[in-house]
């Protein structure tokens, strides 16, 4: 909104007298597009103010428009009266340096900054603010608050404020710098937990299948000595078998060899001789056996 101002501020080249300066300063506050007035401040006419008893005060209120509250304009004796679009301007500037702290928001500190008669004031005024787009806020009449987002950079930089924004920026910086810093930490160790345990479940994994492993040929071992004892019996028990058969018939073969069998036989008679023989040996026509071995 610098270059609206523009025109003002070529104006001012031909404000050489202070009654002109003041006028344009007068204009200059009351045009609904301007709301920057470091520029025109920064004239040499307009700042040649300050050796006019009669308007001098001009210059004052030139400076609370620029980076000042209107609670600066209310606690400043003889400075000139505003019109109603200076009044409101000069509130909605104010709304934007009060709402960098949220506790200025309320309904009730608003009305007394802004010296706004009742609740419906402020909310009008935040109104204006939002549709001229230098505050992005909601309202909320429940709880008498206002809610801001976000605000326009529209306020010109007070003199001498420069080297607290720069405390202030640097603060900022700090407590970024620390922010980033425990970020990066709490990073580091949630790769270091996120390594362990992934290094944990590997290892958990290994143990159990070497576990699993150990516990499969344990029991290949189990089972191959199992078929080899079941193997050894039913070797035992064939081979004695074979050996208790073989036993058997040896015996069987030596009882028959040993065993004797009686065949009786008859002998043929030798003529009455020998009947007469047989009968003085035991009588006639008997038989002698003998005995022998088959």
């Amino acid at each position: 909104m610098i270059c609206l101002l523009k025109p003002f501020v070529v104006l001012s080249k031909s404000a050489t007298v202070p009654r002109a300066a003041a006028d344009l300063i007068t204009q200059a506050t009351s045009n609904s597009n301007t709301y920057v007035f470091a520029e025109l401040l920064q004239t040499p006419q307009i700042q040649a103010l300050a050796q006019s008893p009669d308007y001098s005060s001009h210059l004052k209120l030139l400076e609370i428009f620029s980076y000042g509250t209107y609670a600066n304009y209310t606690s400043t004796t003889s400075l000139p009266s505003l019109n109603d679009a200076q009044a409101l301007k000069l509130r909605q500037l104010s709304l934007l340096t009060l709402a960098k702290d949220p506790h200025n928001l309320s309904y009730a500190a608003l009305q007394q900054s802004l010296s706004l008669p009742d609740s419906r004031a402020v909310e009008n005024l935040i109104i204006s603010a939002i549709y001229a787009g230098l505050v992005d806020a909601q309202l909320d009449p429940r709880n008498g608050l206002v809610r801001i987002s976000s605000v326009s950079p529209l306020r010109d930089l007070a003199p001498g404020s420069i080297p607290s924004i720069l405390n202030t920026l640097r603060e900022w910086s700090g407590r970024c710098t620390s922010t980033l810093e425990d970020l990066e930490a709490q990073i580091a160790n949630i790769k270091a937990a996120a390594a362990k345990r992934h290094a944990d479940k590997k290892a958990f994994v290994e143990q159990t299948t070497k576990l699993a492993e150990e516990e499969k040929n344990a029991e290949q071992g189990i089972h191959t000595q199992r078929q080899g004892a079941i193997l050894n019996r039913a070797l035992t028990r064939i081979q004695g078998q074979r050996f208790g058969k073989r036993g058997s018939g040896s015996l069987d073969a030596n009882a028959d060899d040993d065993e004797a069998m009686e065949v009786d036989e008859e002998e043929p008679d030798d003529g009455e001789g020998g009947g007469s023989a047989g009968a003085a040996l035991g009588g006639p026509g008997k038989k002698r056996a003998n005995r022998r071995k088959l």
